[in-house]
């Protein structure tokens, strides 16, 4: 287990990787690859190196800084969790305009919203369902990001970030949907990929997944109406939080990884320098 001599949440710093070392924080990376220290070393590794490789998205990262995307409803979480006690990330993509905003800012919400959300160990063994409601959705967001922009998404959710994905539940989906699919798809690893189930309109089909009492009145629940504004809430009110983790010094900032080492799911490159002695850095705290 990872563990450190003082057992608070403070920073340490090593020689080439600056990353917090409490047990609360590496616990997160171990019990999402199942507690395979090598896997978990390498999605620690992949964490910070997708915050590095995408400046775009972690630069200032804060709530203040995507409310009008809460605001807009783009993405939301249900306040019950499910019987398995899974917190369900309700996604709306129709309701973004390629000419309201940039849809980096869309990732920059997402990505806070899963910082919150992987904070209770629960969440850290249960993981989370996400819902994806496709209404609205037409060919100006289809085409927008690209695949470029769709492999760096998959790759922070699937590769670079902490947190199981339990299931990918797909409603209202267009026509051009298959097309959309068609391009996150290559980037998907196999398991991953079949955990998304397309409902269509058919609400009865996303009930045997997703259960009615935790569902809002717009999906055919009986939780009350879609409320946007608790989850925006939650994240506004840990400002603080948030600029002391991600408003900091780049923790590798000035360490050159080799390409082995982002957005790969497996450990690779083992046998690299670099690699080798940021494994025994954060292999003292197992």
């Amino acid at each position: 287990m990872f563990s450190n001599k003082s057992g608070t949440q403070e920073k340490h710093e090593q020689p080439n990787l600056r990353t917090r070392l409490d047990d609360a924080f590496l616990l997160r990376f171990l019990r999402a690859r199942k507690f395979d220290y090598d896997r978990a070393m390498q999605l620690l590794l992949n964490y910070h190196a997708g915050r590095k490789a995408w400046p775009e998205v972690f630069q200032d990262l804060k709530p203040s800084t995507v409310k009008h995307v809460l605001d807009l409803g783009f993405l939301t979480v249900l306040p019950q969790p499910d019987p398995s006690g899974r917190y369900i990330l309700c996604l709306r993509p129709g309701k973004w305009k390629p000419n309201d905003y940039p849809f980096v800012d869309n990732v920059r919400a997402l990505y806070l919203t899963l910082e919150k959300l992987i904070q209770p160990e629960e969440t850290q063994v249960n993981g989370i369902v996400i819902l994806a409601d496709y209404t609205g959705v037409g060919m100006s967001q289809a085409s927008n990001p690209g695949p470029f922009l769709a492999k760096k998404v998959v790759s922070i959710l699937q590769d670079g970030f902490p947190i199981r994905i339990k299931a990918v539940n797909i409603i209202n989906e267009p026509m051009i949907f298959k097309g959309i699919f068609a391009i996150i798809k290559p980037f998907l690893k196999e398991k991953m990929a079949e955990r998304y189930v397309l409902h269509g309109s058919d609400l009865r089909s996303l009930h045997k997944n997703v259960p009615r009492s935790v569902l809002p009145e717009e999906y055919g629940g009986s939780a009350g109406q879609l409320d946007l504004c608790s989850w925006s809430r939650v994240l506004l009110g840990c400002e603080e939080e948030f600029i002391v983790e991600f408003c900091q010094p780049d923790p590798l900032e000035g360490v050159v990884l080799p390409d082995s080492m982002l957005f790969e799911g497996e450990t690779r490159g083992q046998d690299d320098d670099s690699f080798r002695g940021l494994r025994s850095q954060l292999y003292y705290c197992y």
